[in-house]
């Protein structure tokens, strides 16, 4: 510890550095008490939307594309039979599923709904199941957003 001259014990360096602490401490503390506010008009936080961003482009962009986007002919099935996958940004029909909904095919997959999607109950928990919701949900326009809600979005 560097003493300050005419402090030999280095008191004044101590409680300069103790209550910088204190207050570092305290508005840890205070910012860990306070909800982050939502995104204005949405049940998510921009929070959210960053977290599933990075997790989207990891787990889903492969297929529904980088920016939520889907398949151009995602209304035409493959030769398998199979639907592709479509766009989740507010252009397909994400926004006629409930939030439930939409958590039930992001755990269970879209193979039960003609699509090939795998489930990731078992790879992405609760809070990264509903941040990528929130980084889909985040391409929609606030008429379709408004549109989902009145459709009983989030029941």
């Amino acid at each position: 510890m560097l003493h300050l001259k005419g402090d030999p014990m280095g008191i004044v360096r101590q409680r300069k550095w103790g209550w910088i602490g204190v207050v570092l401490i305290s508005s840890v503390l205070t910012a860990c008490g306070e909800a982050e506010p939502t995104v204005a008009g949405r049940w998510y936080t921009p929070s959210q939307v960053t977290e599933g961003q990075a997790l989207f482009q990891v787990y889903c962009a492969g297929c529904h594309g980088a920016a939520a986007q889907g398949t151009q002919d995602w209304r035409t099935p493959l030769a398998n039979g199979k639907y592709p996958p479509p766009p989740l940004n507010g252009t397909a029909h994400a926004w006629h599923h409930p939030l439930k909904g939409l958590k039930l095919t992001v755990q269970n997959g879209g193979q039960g709904l003609g699509g090939s999607m795998p489930g990731f109950g078992g790879t992405l928990d609760e809070a990264d199941q509903e941040a990528v919701i929130a980084y889909f949900q985040s391409h929609w326009p606030d008429q379709i957003y408004q549109a989902w809600i009145s459709r009983g979005g989030l029941k």
